[in-house]
């Protein structure tokens, strides 16, 4: 019992010493000047964490303005407030900003100051989401590599917007106004480096024209698609995470190998109108199809490798790689069938 409570309190005593080290470090690191200078400019209305001179904290504070930002900080909070206008003002000495989130504001098109984000040159993840934009902002920085727009009014892309933004790798736009009409074939042309496209919640009743070639996440949910183009994912070889769920595809609308495409591992195609298993790769490891009206289910059938076949190759052969397969919301009555289990050695769960 002694034993425990020294152990205790010598745990607690050196917790507290390296604490007390680590806040004297960043008083000493900043010395007294400097920590005077910091905490002047601080806008009275924002909090300028010590142990984070960087970052500056304005979210939450019912903000009609953005403060004047000092030059020193990189990451910018001001989420959840109530500011509509995006004015070059404030930024004059903020020329190092890596991070803007502006979520959850009134920000407008019309209150955006022409050029105001084009000048943050180093500015790599910005956040509008939860905003009044009609259409995405233009123009933009170079340097951006996230760009998260879902949970506007976007229903025009401006054209060029995208040109130049060769850094970005990730694009939300989910849950807008956009149509067909809105996504042309040039619209996303420049953004060689994206690898995550969301235009889920939107009014599409068309896979989108042209999405670039090196995209791994495309996420087309809860939109009115009713068709899959032939030989549409050859133009995106990359493609791993597929999202079609909440959209209006029947049988009719998928070509006989829509969807046996080695390159993705993740497909979902739930609360569709499919009445059969679409085939599928080998190499498909996750596959949602519940809430259709599949009504039976042939393993034979859709066992993307001949049964026998897999049978002499065994584990060394090309067997099929899905663990996951999600059928229930369907007409499909247990018990799951033999060859099912036959076919993908794999399968790790089964919802039926």
């Amino acid at each position: 019992m002694i034993l425990k409570v020294c152990t205790s309190l010598l745990l607690l005593f050196l917790v507290n010493s390296v604490w007390t080290r680590t806040v004297r470090q960043v008083y000493d690191d900043l010395g007294l000047d400097h920590w005077s200078h910091y905490t002047s400019e601080c806008p009275p209305e924002c909090f300028c964490p010590p142990s984070f001179p960087n970052a500056l904290y304005c979210d939450n504070k019912g903000l009609k303005e953005i403060p004047p930002i000092p030059a020193r900080i990189w990451y910018l909070y001001l989420q959840n407030n109530q500011i509509e206008t995006l004015s070059e003002k404030p930024f004059v000495n903020a020329t190092h900003l890596r991070w803007i989130n502006l979520n959850k504001n009134k920000i407008t098109n019309s209150g955006i100051e022409s050029g105001v984000l084009s000048k943050m040159k180093r500015l790599l993840y910005l956040f509008l989401e939860d905003n009044e934009l009609e259409e995405v902002p233009a123009p933009l920085p170079v340097s951006l590599e996230q760009l998260r727009l879902a949970r506007n009014k976007i229903s025009r892309i401006p054209e060029g917007v995208f040109g130049h933004l060769e850094n970005l790798t990730m694009l939300d736009l989910h849950q807008n106004s956009l149509l067909d009409s809105a996504l042309q074939s040039d619209t996303f042309q420049g953004l060689n480096n994206l690898m995550q496209l969301n235009i889920a919640k939107n009014s599409l009743k068309k896979m989108p024209l042209s999405i670039p070639a090196n995209t791994l996440q495309l996420f087309l949910d809860n939109n009115s698609i009713e068709v899959i183009p032939e030989n549409y994912f050859s133009s995106i070889p990359k493609v791993t995470f597929l999202r079609l769920n909440y959209n209006k595809l029947s049988d009719d609308g998928i070509p006989p190998n829509g969807f046996n495409v080695s390159s993705i591992l993740d497909l979902q195609l739930s609360h569709n109108q499919l009445t059969k298993i679409p085939p599928i790769n080998a190499h498909l490891e996750h596959l949602h199809l519940d809430h259709n009206k599949i009504k039976s289910v042939n393993g034979t059938q859709i066992c993307p490798v001949s049964i026998a076949l897999e049978e002499d190759y065994g584990y060394y052969g090309n067997i099929p790689r899905l663990r996951y397969l999600r059928l229930d919301g369907n007409e499909i009555q247990p018990p799951i069938p033999l060859d099912i289990m036959i076919c993908f050695r794999l399968l790790q769960a089964v919802v039926i």
